[in-house]
């Protein structure tokens, strides 16, 4: 298994053709250094496909998702300004990925009469 202490999304879009080395590069730029054990999520410009790299302390691993209806809910407005790094929970990521609204999680916990 490889170990993932922090998440990480990176707000600018990238092209999905580019490989561990420029989404590497991609990371120093926005990040200033990539960690062992991080990994860091990237999405293309109509948010449909997101790519996973993760620094293991040894190489790079890099995994891809495609969604085949609807976007991931990616944060548009930070990233028309300048490139980010936003830190995710794991119950973000994982609401993420499958294309929920990660950043409502906490009032999605709770039904409340109107």
């Amino acid at each position: 298994m490889i170990r993932i202490d922090r998440l990480w999304l990176c707000t600018a879009p990238v092209d999905m053709r580019a490989g561990g080395e420029r989404l590497l590069s991609a990371v120093v730029a926005t990040a200033g250094a990539a960690h062992a054990h991080h990994g860091y999520l990237f999405a293309n410009v109509r948010a449909t496909r997101v790519k996973l790299l993760v620094h293991d302390g040894f190489g790079l691993w890099c995994a891809s998702r495609r969604l085949n209806v609807g976007r991931f809910e990616w944060p548009r407005d930070q990233a028309a300004s300048a490139p980010l790094a936003l830190a995710l929970t794991q119950a973000q990521f994982d609401a993420l990925v499958v294309g929920l609204p990660w950043r409502r999680l906490p009032e999605m916990g709770v039904i409340m009469r109107a």
